[in-house]
């Protein structure tokens, strides 16, 4: 997991970049892991946290000074990055969440009045962008945000992707770009917006059914929107657009500007025109470019709620792309039975799981990539909760133990998303308990029925609940929104405990959501079960609409790493229903060794 960069050469890189905060009078730097869209994966122009520290974990924040530099970041990349950043000058910051803000209080702690921060204004989010000013304010501490360190520093700095955008066409793509620009134009005027600016990328891309290959594992390109309530501006980067798709934009009312105009045509809207922005989607730089005779009203961007409530049409398609992946999932798993019991060979290694779980997706129809990178950790490596194996560090998959595969993929009519953990030899008493214990959760959320409009977070709970009365606890959210051939982390859905119970966070209709609880014991193993799941309508009464969620993975769990004496008779009736719709939706998809295997992994317990 080690960054490409050795530690001396990290090291000088940070001396160079304090030599450019002396000059500049900066006393400390951030570097938040953020590109101008607030991203979770980043291009490589914008992975300068990476570069400097050599954490390369999806989250995290850089903090440097003249005599300190930490990275700070979440429970889910601990082990992580205590490995990355091991004989490096470069601390592990700890902090509860990935959307914890504690480095601004660490700034507001340890500089003094009169000093300054300095952090790019075009990668910094508006809302974290005012928490910052009003913490450093309050101490006397100046705030810079005009300019990027990184430019003076990085001097092999990776240009702006270029990969061409192509058209999410039908029949997976439902709703006409059409229709979806008058969706989200009905919301503006209901708001009294005449303008809208749209800077995340899958908002994007699904409000113009348009996809790319910018970024690693999500089918987005780099651009941002102006939409008005006749025309809209994608600001994208040239020669990205073939002519076709131009024209059938064109066609649709919306015209192509360069990327780098953006700030530009935010700067030269005219008074009276009132601006929908979302201060959690949008960076403090383009904020700033907004004139002041410009009424700017703020909510959640429009397209973020109706992306996240995929149609019944949509769910046709998502139910058939998990029907495809579940059958990639039966080849691989019986070639990995065969492989792990095959010693003439020699063992397997965990590069092994990857190069063979991609190559069996790979074969079924609308595969585009994975959705992320496949984690396949053995025995300890399963408790580094965002493990990632390289051909410079991983495991040899021999012994007894348990084997944790959570892999996706991005396919043309949906986004997959699963965790299974596979024994390896024979499992011991204490892997089988804990694996129960981790199934009972997944039973419970995946079998609740609770009220339309129920904020996500108050459900996490519900897995836990099975797990906390063993006296265990796992460090990470139990679900996040999936989009459809879209990001595999979505909202604004998140059953997390985390995530404040906020009017956005509730549930409707369409949702779809990861459901995963883990039991992760550090040097020993990691078990996590996840399967994506669909908010559909379950009863109305005198109480009100009530949901329940329909399970949408289709792969068989485990049954030989399971304690039967720990499950209840309707906790083994859901186990058997699930494993019988598996077998019945998979079957006509496989045959040989995967419809043998599938059988096998099936049988009722």
């Amino acid at each position: 997991m080690q960054n490409s960069s050795s530690l001396s050469e990290r090291a000088a890189m940070l001396d160079k970049l304090r030599t450019v905060m002396r000059r500049e009078r900066i006393d400390a730097v951030l570097i938040p892991s953020a590109d101008p869209h607030l991203s979770e994966y980043l291009p490589g122009r914008w992975k300068g946290r990476e570069w400097l520290s050599g954490f390369t974990g999806s989250v995290g924040a850089f903090i440097a000074t003249s005599d300190f530099a930490g990275v700070w970041t979440d429970a889910r990349y601990w082990d992580q990055a205590e490995v990355e950043l091991a004989g490096s000058a470069v601390s592990l910051m700890k902090i509860p969440s990935g959307a914890s803000l504690l480095y601004i209080d660490w700034l507001a702690a340890n500089l003094q009045s009169g000093q300054t921060v300095a952090v790019d204004a075009r990668v910094l989010g508006l809302s974290t962008a005012r928490l910052l000013a009003d913490a450093l304010g309050a101490r006397g501490i100046k705030l810079r945000t005009d300019i990027d360190l990184l430019d003076e520093v990085w001097a092999d700095r990776p240009a702006l992707p270029a990969e061409p955008v192509f058209e999410h066409a039908a029949p997976h793509a439902v709703a006409s770009r059409a229709d979806k620009l008058a969706q989200v134009r009905a919301e503006m005027a209901r708001l009294g917006a005449t303008r809208h600016f749209i800077s995340t990328l899958d908002d994007i891309a699904w409000l113009f059914n348009l996809r790319g290959a910018d970024v690693n594992y999500n089918p987005v390109f780099l651009a941002h929107a102006l939409v008005g309530l006749d025309r809209a501006t994608l600001f994208v980067g040239d020669n990205k657009v073939p002519a076709d798709v131009e024209e059938r934009l064109r066609l649709d009312g919306v015209e192509l500007a360069s990327y780098t105009q953006a700030a530009a045509a935010l700067a030269a809207l005219g008074a009276g025109e009132v601006l929908l922005i979302d201060p959690r989607r949008v960076t403090a730089g383009m904020r700033a470019a907004v004139p002041a005779g410009v009424k700017v009203v703020e909510s959640i961007n429009p397209s973020t709620f109706a992306k996240s409530k995929k149609s019944d049409d949509e769910a046709v398609h998502v139910r058939a792309t998990m029907e495809q992946d579940g059958a990639a999932l039966c080849e691989f798993f019986a070639w990995l039975e065969v492989r792990l019991a095959d010693k003439r060979r020699g063992p397997a290694t965990e590069i092994d799981i990857d190069t063979h779980i991609c190559a069996a997706r790979a074969r079924r129809p609308g595969f585009i990539s994975p959705s992320f990178g496949t984690i396949a950790g053995f025995n300890a490596n399963g408790a580094v909760m965002h493990y990632r194996a390289t051909e410079q560090a991983h495991a040899i998959i021999e012994g007894d133990g348990l084997l944790l595969i959570d892999s996706g993929g991005q396919y043309l009519g949906g986004t997959t998303d699963i965790t299974r953990v596979v024994p390896v030899g024979t499992p011991s008493t204490e892997q089988k308990r804990d694996f129960t214990l981790v199934l009972k959760g997944v039973i419970a959320l995946s079998s609740a029925q609770f009220p339309r409009g129920t904020k996500s977070p108050m459900l996490d709970a519900l897995a836990r609940a099975p797990i906390w009365a063993a006296g265990v606890d796992y460090g990470h959210g139990t679900g996040h929104g999936v989009g459809f051939f879209l990001n595999v982390h979505e909202g604004p859905q998140s059953i997390s405990p985390t995530t404040m119970p906020e009017p956005h966070t509730a549930m409707e209709p369409g949702m779809i959501t990861s459901v995963e609880p883990g039991i992760y014991r550090p040097g020993r193993w990691g078990i996590r079960i996840e399967n994506l799941v669909l908010n559909v309508a379950a009863e109305s009464t005198e109480f009100g609409d009530f949901l329940r969620f329909e399970t949408l993975t289709l792969c068989p769990i485990d049954t030989r790493c399971l304690d039967l004496s720990l499950l209840r008779p309707d906790e083994i009736k859901w186990l058997n229903d699930y494993h019988a719709q598996v077998r019945a939706r998979l079957s006509p998809h496989v045959d040989g060794a995967a419809k043998a295997w599938l059988d096998e992994r099936t049988r009722e317990v």
